[in-house]
């Protein structure tokens, strides 16, 4: 039978001013490389092309022709923080209603890809949402076609049986994931107390079950109107293409397809935490565990690549800091890990750590300090 135990959340102040330190520090302390590493530290570049449909389709070729095999992504500017309270988890939901059929092909959208030997997803997140198929490249035009379609005419084909249906797989994701996984409600403890009710992170991606059961036909058919716009989409078409042949099937599809209205840029105020936060949590987990946490950089910003650097450094194999010491020499830790996710609004850093039978928290606490404390001497 498994135990009750407690798991400790702690939340810091910003990240970032360390970091910038400790690159600065780095920077002085470096040598000059020599001319092998110089040169192998160059990457390889990457060419492209681009141009923007009429209607704000922003179109972005890249021609490989090693495979005869093409990829196409479509990536809409929209994820959770364009919610709002009382309406949150729509854009994953959308994610799953692309997939149910659009106006010229109110079928399945996986079979026609599948048969023609493609593979095909989708994902959401915070700040977008993306869908991607790999096709043999003599399947192009199929692919476009059916993004298109569902770019442009998803609505018509949207029933209350799909709906209802796709908001239950929703519902049910959210219950295996988070609800009943083990230690799966932290990210949501996490996002409420890390960012104030009306930031557009204290909600996750997934939504509250009841939103989503509140959520009428018309609320995820308007959210769709507003954000699934070719004006906020970028289409990019990688592998073995001929690109003025490309750029005429991507301007037969998708040219056709109304511009959508103008979307206001979210930019709400950085949350700050002006001292260190505790919380102890309960849940049916057989070891207790530690997870800490702190606001960093937004993405592409100057301290994003430097913290993905030091979550590597701390605990990105068997060979780094926090493993070495937790788990290898001290032997108080199951595992350790560290990340930075950063994102379009602000990011996080976390360290989370799982105590082996019998370890306190605060000595987990107390090792993972000292680590940390041995990155700015």
């Amino acid at each position: 039978m498994r135990m009750k135990r407690l798991f400790v959340i702690l939340l810091a102040v910003s990240l970032s001013a360390p970091v910038a330190a400790l690159a600065q520090r780095r920077k002085k302390a470096a040598t000059k490389p020599t001319g092998a590493t110089a040169k192998n530290a160059v990457l390889p570049p990457i060419n492209f092309t681009q141009f923007t449909l009429d209607n704000g389709l922003r179109v972005i070729f890249h021609e490989d022709h090693s495979t005869p095999i093409v990829a196409v992504n479509v990536w809409y500017h929209v994820g959770s923080k364009n919610e709002v309270p009382g309406r949150t988890g729509f854009a994953h939901l959308f994610e799953h209603m692309m997939f149910q059929g659009s106006l010229h092909h109110d079928n399945d959208f996986f079979v026609p890809l599948q048969e023609a030997g493609g593979t095909l997803n989708g994902s959401t997140n915070a700040d977008r949402t993306n869908y991607w198929e790999v096709v043999p490249s003599n399947f192009l035009e199929l692919a476009l076609w059916l993004e298109s379609d569902r770019m442009g005419y998803l609505l018509e084909a949207l029933t209350e049986a799909k709906l209802a249906n796709q908001r239950d797989v929703v519902k049910n994701e959210k219950r295996q994931n988070y609800d009943n996984r083990p230690y799966g409600l932290v990210s949501a403890k996490i996002s409420e107390t890390m960012y104030p009710k009306d930031h557009p992170y204290h909600w996750l991606t997934i939504g509250s079950l009841d939103d989503l059961t509140a959520a009428s036909r018309e609320d995820v058919s308007d959210f769709f109107r507003r954000f699934y716009t070719p004006n906020n989409a970028s289409l990019s078409i990688a592998g073995d293409i001929n690109p003025a042949q490309a750029r005429a099937l991507v301007e037969k599809y998708f040219g056709p397809i109304k511009r959508g209205p103008e979307i206001q840029k979210v930019t709400p105020m950085r949350p700050v935490i002006e001292k260190e936060k505790r919380m102890t949590m309960e849940d049916r987990v057989s070891l207790p565990r530690v997870y800490m946490v702190w606001h960093s950089e937004p993405a592409y910003t100057s301290n994003d690549a430097p913290l993905d650097q030091l979550a590597f450094v701390l605990a990105g194999g068997k060979g780094s800091r926090l493993y070495k010491s937790l788990v290898y020499e001290k032997q108080i830790a199951q595992d350790v890990s560290a990340f930075h996710n950063s994102r379009e609004l602000g990011g996080q850093f976390q360290i989370v750590a799982t105590a082996k039978p019998g370890v306190k928290l605060e000595d987990l606490e107390k090792a993972i300090d000292e680590e940390i404390a041995k990155l700015k001497t």
